[in-house]
């Protein structure tokens, strides 16, 4: 039985990353809003406000959240490679976010646009970090922990999978 909460498991920090692995990550962020888009842009308004789980951000909400986030994590990414002291992760309040008049009612097309044009600048710059740059670190104040680069692209993709389990979920699509 599939954890509606974590369809695909809570996310599991590894110490370190291949160079392998970095590449299949930075491919997922590559390639992932064209499976966002093939999930969604032919929903129904009704289809769009499915849940996965009681008192769950519908599938509008997902999409506007995972567009948002993206966004906030490519910025850790930039500012932690181009600015020495940044050193605490940027936060948002993403239940504050998701219940804003655009996450409730601004069309989908809008955050597939905003996740594919982040995701493609996001995996150019990711596929030229060095592996010092990679090694670079930050503080992420909600879990408590510092993470490098790697570990952070790692979180990402776990990110964008997990929400898409989610719209899986509510479409009634998870296996």
């Amino acid at each position: 039985m599939i954890d509606p909460k974590y369809p695909i498991g809570l996310f599991v920090l590894q110490e370190d990353y291949t160079k392998q692995e970095i590449e299949e990550l930075i491919h997922v962020i590559a390639t992932i809003p064209a499976e966002y888009k093939a999930r969604v842009e032919n929903l129904s308004e009704e289809d769009l406000l499915k849940t996965y789980r009681e008192g769950s951000w519908n599938i509008r909400q997902l999409i506007h959240h995972v567009a948002d986030l993206q966004f906030v994590h490519y910025l850790r990414l930039k500012k932690a490679v181009t600015e020495p002291d940044y050193n605490e992760s940027t936060l948002i309040d993403m239940n504050a976010w998701a219940g804003t008049t655009d996450s409730l009612n601004a069309p989908i097309s809008d955050s597939l646009m905003i996740l594919e044009g982040v995701h493609h600048r996001y995996a150019f710059f990711a596929k030229s970090l060095t592996e010092e740059q990679l090694d670079v670190s930050y503080y992420h104040a909600v879990r408590k922990m510092r993470l490098t680069q790697k570990q952070a692209l790692a979180m990402s993709v776990w990110h964008v999978k997990h929400h898409l389990a989610h719209i899986d979920i509510a479409l009634g699509n998870a296996s």
